[in-house]
This record gives structure tokens, C-alpha cells and sequence, in this order.
């Protein structure tokens, strides 16, 4: 099968397309003729500099739409034919940047009917971690207000979706240029961080996302909150500094690494159907310009998602 590869750390030019042995299904497993591929900023910092998967060789991607091929002893779930579409265990599971990928069964739900596959390819990762901070840890319910951090992100704009879905008012901080796609989405207000101080603008939040990760932002996050909040950071650095700075605030702090999770794929997959919850796809490229499309993610300025088309 063909997959794309890099052997050492670096940037998009280490990436290059390469032939491996089409795995075979475990127990448990599935296999899955990927379609298309979802691209996520944790692309690009494990392709630069290995973080939880070391030294290359290595296949990137932990995102997946495609059709079972073939399944392993013991699952029940899928059948050959099957559209599917999942995350790969996070993340020693990459690989979804290839023809074909293994994977537990219950990384994955079923593709809803409605979308496509670079739809369906574009939201795992992006959407579970977004419903595990959301819904899973912070409980959000109707009326309470959410302020997320880069709003127009990947997992920005699919949380204010979530958010929205869960009856929140919802605060967004993004560039100019991307308020008109949320407010399409669904938020309530936005804040051009460019320009204004988040921190003097906002006050008495529920639920902080952090996307962003810097002592700073999530500093001045702190103070939004009021008494008894949470903010959600997805960029797990500096507990313990953390933590005892929201202590002072009576409020808490929560650091998530997203896992693979079947349930929450079949949240995720019914926000689909009920018109609730898509992605925005910034841009697609085959898969041997996946160098293309890692170069125009780590650039930084891109509304939404970037996708690998396979088939």
C-alpha cells in the first residue's frame, strides 16, 4: 500500500510517499481502506519534533473515513463493506495517512449517510476532543456560558457547535476574518483577540476551552471564570503552576489528551445527522501533497480543516 513516511524530524520536506505491507487485522481490530484523512496541528509537531512517538520512520495521522475490508476475530460491530469513520488510538495508533489502516474496532462508529467521506475524514480527532472537553469533562448544560479559544481552529469551530447543540451561549475568540463562518456556526459573541482583551472583555463564564495552551492565555482565562468554573485546557503543561493559580479564583482546571472512543463517535455521528455539527473544510489534497498540506497547516491561518483524499 502506499503511505506517506518521513525518517527523520523536521519540517514538510522530510514527508515523502513510500510502499509498506497492507496490515492485517489483530483480534478485535478492523481493517479500513482509508477515503480520506484529517490533518491536525499534533501532525505537524509530531512530524517536527517525534513528542509521544520518538524517532521516525513513522506514518502520521490519526484521523479516518473509510470502508471495513476486513475484520478481525471477535468483532461484532462492522462488516466488510461497512463505511466507517473514527480516530485511531491517541497515540501510538497513527498511521491513517495510507491506503489502508488496523485499528480497534471501537475506535471507529459508523459514517453517517449524509456527508462524505472528507467530510466524515475531517471530524474525529478535532470533534472527540471538543466532546470530551465539553460534554464528558466539563458538562456543559443549557444556558451556561462557554468562551472558546481559537474559535476558528479545528477544534474551535466544531466545539461551538457542541457547545451551541448543549443549549450554551457561546463566546468565541478568533481573528477578524473568521466571525462571519462562527456566527454561521452558532456563536453568540465574538472577540477579535487582535484587538481586545479577552480577559477585560468577557467575565463570568462556565466553561473555558483552551486551545491555545500559553501560561498567559490561560492565565487571563482564570479570571473569566466565575466561582465554581472550569477551564478545559487541551495542551496538558504546567498543572500543578496551573492549578494552584485556579485555586485563588475558586474555580478548576482540567488537562485532556483525547482518547480513541466509540461512544463519543456515535455522539459525535448523531450531532451529524440532527444538522447540529459539521466540519469546515478549509482545503484537501491528495495524499502524496500531504507535504503541501502539512506546510499550509503549520502556517497557521487556515479556518477549519485540512484533508488528504486517498480514493
Amino acid at each position: 500500500m502506499r503511505a506517506i513516511s518521513q525518517d527523520v524530524l523536521g519540517g514538510p520536506e522530510t514527508l515523502h510517499e513510500t510502499e509498506l505491507d497492507r496490515p492485517e487485522p489483530g483480534i478485535s481490530e478492523v481493517l479500513v481502506r482509508v477515503h480520506a484523512a484529517g490533518l491536525n496541528p499534533t501532525d505537524w509537531k509530531h512530524r517536527s519534533m517525534g513528542l509521544f512517538l520518538g524517532e521516525p520512520p513513522f506514518v502520521l495521522g490519526w484521523d479516518v473515513s473509510g470502508v471495513v475490508e476486513a475484520v478481525g476475530v471477535g468483532v461484532t460491530l462492522f462488516r466488510p463493506g461497512d463505511e466507517v469513520f473514527g480516530m485511531l488510538p491517541y497515540p501510538h495508533g497513527a498511521g491513517a495517512h495510507a491506503e489502508y489502516v488496523t485499528a480497534p474496532a471501537r475506535a471507529f462508529a459508523r459514517k453517517p449517510a449524509g456527508i462524505d467521506h472528507v467530510q466524515a475524514g475531517a471530524l474525529p480527532l478535532a470533534a472527540l476532543t471538543a466532546w470530551q472537553a465539553l460534554a464528558d469533562t466539563a458538562d456543559v448544560r443549557e444556558g451556561q456560558r462557554v468562551l472558546v479559544h481559537a474559535a476558528g481552529g479545528g477544534v474551535g469551530h466544531l466545539a461551538v457547535q457542541i457547545a451551541k447543540a448543549r443549549g450554551a451561549y457561546v463566546i468565541g475568540t478568533a481573528s477578524a476574518g473568521k466571525h462571519e463562518l462562527l456566527r454561521e456556526l452558532g456563536a453568540d459573541e465574538l472577540i477579535d483577540y487582535r484587538e481586545t482583551d479577552f480577559a477585560s472583555a468577557v467575565a463570568d463564564v462556565d466553561v473555558v476551552l483552551d486551545t491555545v495552551g500559553s501560561d498567559d492565555y490561560r492565565s487571563r482565562s482564570l479570571r473569566t471564570l466565575r466561582r465554581g468554573g472550569v477551564l478545559v485546557s487541551i495542551l496538558p503543561m504546567n498543572a500543578e503552576q496551573l492549578r494552584a493559580e485556579a485555586e485563588q479564583y475558586g474555580v478548576r482546571t482540567e488537562l485532556l489528551i483525547v482518547e480513541a472512543d466509540h461512544a463519543g463517535m456515535n455522539e459525535i455521528a448523531a450531532l451529524v445527522e440532527r444538522g447540529r455539527l459539521r466540519a469546515t473544510v478549509a482545503e484537501t489534497f491528495p495524499l502524496e501533497e500531504a507535504a503541501k498540506a502539512h506546510a499550509l497547516g503549520e502556517a497557521g491561518h487556515t479556518a477549519g480543516k485540512l484533508v488528504l483524499t486517498v480514493r
